[in-house]
Parts: C-alpha cells; structure tokens; sequence
C-alpha cells in the first residue's frame, strides 16, 4: 500500500528543523550583536554630598556646603545612525545652595558639555562626529560613563573630564548596590594641572597684575564606582573632587574652588541605574540561553513528533486497503 506524509506532519517537521537552526543563531549570531552601546540614551545623574566652594560674589570660601552635580547624558541618534558609532551629549553641573534653586546650568557653580564617541561594540572612544572633550584633550582610556560589555576582574584605565586625561582604577572585588551584585574599582588622582582661570590677581597674592591666568588644579581623594559585570552599567559612583587655583608658576594653593570629600548617587539614581541594568541584563539572557533553550526543546519535540507522523503516514487517497486472508 502506498503511503504519504500528512500536511500537519511536514509542518511539524519543518517548524523543528527551523526552531533547531535557530537556537543557535540566537546564542552566537544574536546575542554578540545585541551587546552594543545604545544610541538612543537619555539619562539623569545626581551625585549629592558636602564640601566647600568659592563664592564668587562674596569673595571666599564657604564651607559645610550641600553640593549637587547633575549629569544628563542624551544620546544623538542622527548623528549615530550616520557614524554607526554611539554618539552621547552630555551636559554636567556642580550646584551649591544658591545655584541649586535656579535649575538653569547657565547659572550652575560649573557647567561642562561634552560629546562622548564611542564604539558601540568595544566601548573604546572615536575621534569623529565632533567629539568634544577638554580643550585640547583627545578623549582615550577604556570607561568613561559607561564599562565595556562583559567587564573583567582587572584594572581599568578610566576617562577624568576634569583632569582631561585618564586614571587607573584598581578592581577591588565584589560589592552590592540597592541588591544587585557588581564589580567595584576604585582610585584616586594626585594634584595635577588641569587648565587655568583668567582670575583678579589679588585672588593668587598678585595684587598689582590685574587680571591674571592662574593655574588651576585638580585632584581626587576617592574615585568609586560599582559597575554591572555583564552589562557595564554603573550602578554607584562617588567622587571626591578639589579644584583649587595657584599663581602663574606658584607652589602653594591660593583659592579653594570646589573640595568635597564625597559626592555619590542619590539612592533615586542608584535604583534606577540597578532597574536598567536588570532590564538589560534580562534582554541579553532572553537572546543568550532562554530563547535557545526554548528553541531547542520546542525544535525537538516538533521534529520528532513531524518525523514519527511521517514515517507513519496515511494511505493515499483512492488507494483501498490491502485485502485480508481468507478462512
């Protein structure tokens, strides 16, 4: 008797098959891919802590200050889509009491803009699309507002806009932010020239220059950030920054700017950085090891039910049965 395959049975076969050569695209094809620096960012950070600031209209220094820096970083889609690079514009502000009040950067103790290129796979900067560092500076170093993918148990070289240049941080093991498990680096940056100020020279003890470009510097008592491992997230961040100015040539610091202990993400930033990475970390396992397994089990079952239906198969149609012996 001649016999052929059912509808139901070759399409179970072949949806198998598909679901078998699908499982692994999505581990090694997908997956690799998927690991990309976004285009389309947009968010908000807030560091806050105490310290001290120079008052510019009451001419010294004020200390046990709030302090606030806001960071937004928005990511330029056209300009991405155009590179194939990540393209970020970020705008930063350091607010003291007064300033705080206003909301408008321009009225801000500091306002800094910068554009961040990266390469989406690797993390490491791009010099195109009119990246804007510090005057002067090329942006280098391997992190910067964000880890590359994948981040190892090693030290790190990361980007200091306000230095203008990079700064080893040391991996110093496991820590856990708002019940999310990161890596933590951490490090400091001695005193360094970073620019200078056209001040009033009795500012820096240069009372009869008038107007005067002192030197500023920069150092940092404690760089500390706790990233995603998988993700390269930052999900906590504290730093601890001191802006100071000297005269032209001169040893000794004159003028406080800006000295804090420690600025660090609101617990409102924390979370919502933990959320993100969550959610990231949740798209990656769906494309790495869910969504195959599935595949794989799902192929499975669908190529063995196809092939057993079509080794069974049916009669064809018009084809009666074979006749049975007689008694």
């Amino acid at each position: 008797m001649r016999r052929h395959a059912s509808p139901l049975a070759l399409v179970l076969l072949g949806l198998g098959v598909f679901l078998l050569v699908l499982a692994p695209m999505l581990a090694y094809y997908v997956e690799p891919r998927a690991k990309r620096n976004p285009t389309d960012i947009n968010i908000t950070s807030i560091f806050k802590g105490k310290g001290k600031y120079f008052d510019q209209g009451e001419l010294k220094t004020k200390n046990d200050q709030k302090l606030t820096v806001t960071r937004r970083v928005l990511g330029n889609v056209s300009e991405s889509e155009k590179s194939g690079h990540a393209v970020w514009d970020v705008s930063q502000t350091i607010d003291n009491p007064k300033t705080v009040k206003l909301d408008d950067p321009r009225k801000s103790f500091q306002w800094t803009t910068e554009r961040w290129v990266t390469d989406r796979k690797t993390n490491l900067p791009v010099r195109c699309c009119k990246a804007k560092p510090a005057e002067g500076k090329e942006f280098s170093g391997e992190a910067y507002l964000k880890w590359p993918f994948d981040v190892e148990k090693r030290d790190y070289t990361w980007w200091d806009s306000t230095l203008g240049g990079t700064v080893p941080l040391h991996y110093k093991g496991k820590a856990k932010v708002r019940g999310r498990e990161g890596l933590r680096f951490t490090g400091t940056v001695k005193a360094k020239r970073a620019g200078s100020r056209q001040v009033p020279g009795m500012l820096v003890d240069r009372p009869k220059s008038g107007q005067v470009f002192a030197e500023q510097w920069y150092s940092n008592s404690g760089l500390d950030f706790v990233v995603d491992e998988r993700t390269g997230r930052i999900l906590y961040a504290a730093t601890g920054p001191r802006m100071t100015l000297r005269a032209p040539g001169g040893k000794k610091d004159k003028v406080t700017l800006l000295d804090s202990d420690k600025l660090a993400f609101t617990a409102k930033t924390q979370q919502e950085a933990v959320d993100l990475a969550k959610d990231d970390n949740d798209r990656l396992e769906l494309v790495s090891s869910t969504a195959p397994l599935g595949a794989v089990i799902a192929g499975g079952l669908c190529a063995v039910a196809g092939a057993v239906l079509v080794i069974r198969g049916r009669p064809a149609r018009g084809t009666a049965p074979a006749p049975t012996g007689q008694m």
